[in-house]
Parts: C-alpha cells; structure tokens; sequence
C-alpha cells in the first residue's frame, strides 16, 4: 500500500520538467503519521497525510498538474487496508475494460480447485 502511495507521488514529480523550481517542501515525521507537501514551479502540486490507525497505516493526499496538451489534471485519494482508492478526479480517470466472460470462468474453476500443494 504504502509503495503505491508512494509511487503515485514519484510518478508526479518524474512528470515534472527537469528545470522546474521547488516552489514549498514541507514534511513532519511523527511516531504516529507522516504529512507532506511540494509545489513546482511547472504547476505539480502534491500533499498527503497518514496515520496510524490500528496496526495500519492510512494515508489520504493529493496531487495535481498540467497534462502535455495543457489540461489541469487532479486526483484525491486515500491509501489504506483496502489499497490505493482513487477518490475524485479531474478529469475522470480512464475506466478498464470488463474482464471477458473466458477470463471469469477461468478464474471461478480456479478457486473450485485449488492447488493441493
């Protein structure tokens, strides 16, 4: 979980223009979180924020920038048991395909018979 948090916000700023100028970079490390934030003068902003919330880290944030072709793109998500969730984005994050009904029927006589080892 914490990879895919963490490589969300690294594929941000890999996007980001060689010779942009960090604009804020804040960061706290505490025994019970973490919270950062960075802006680049080329327009990539990102900000997130975990806790401890059991045994399990969850962390929200956000990110943002602007595509090759000029369009202003944001994603907000939290990143928890349950993975790496998009909550919003703008614009919409493409959907994939459904998976084909060969693939599902594959993967339901898997699990009718498991491995013996």
């Amino acid at each position: 979980m914490k990879f895919f948090v963490v490589l969300a916000c690294f594929l941000a700023v890999a996007y980001a223009n060689e010779e942009a100028d960090v604009l804020r970079l804040d960061s706290e490390v505490n025994p019970d979180g973490f919270k950062y934030a960075y802006e680049f003068s080329n327009s990539i902003k990102a900000e997130q924020e975990g806790t401890l919330s059991g045994d399990a880290l969850v962390a929200k944030g956000q990110y943002s920038f602007t595509s090759p072709e000029g369009e202003a793109v944001a994603v907000q998500y939290v990143a928890d048991e349950n993975g790496y969730q998009v909550v919003s984005a703008n614009p919409p994050l493409p959907t994939p395909p459904p998976i084909p009904e060969a693939i599902l029927k594959a993967i339901a006589y898997i699990e009718a018979h498991p491995s013996k080892e």
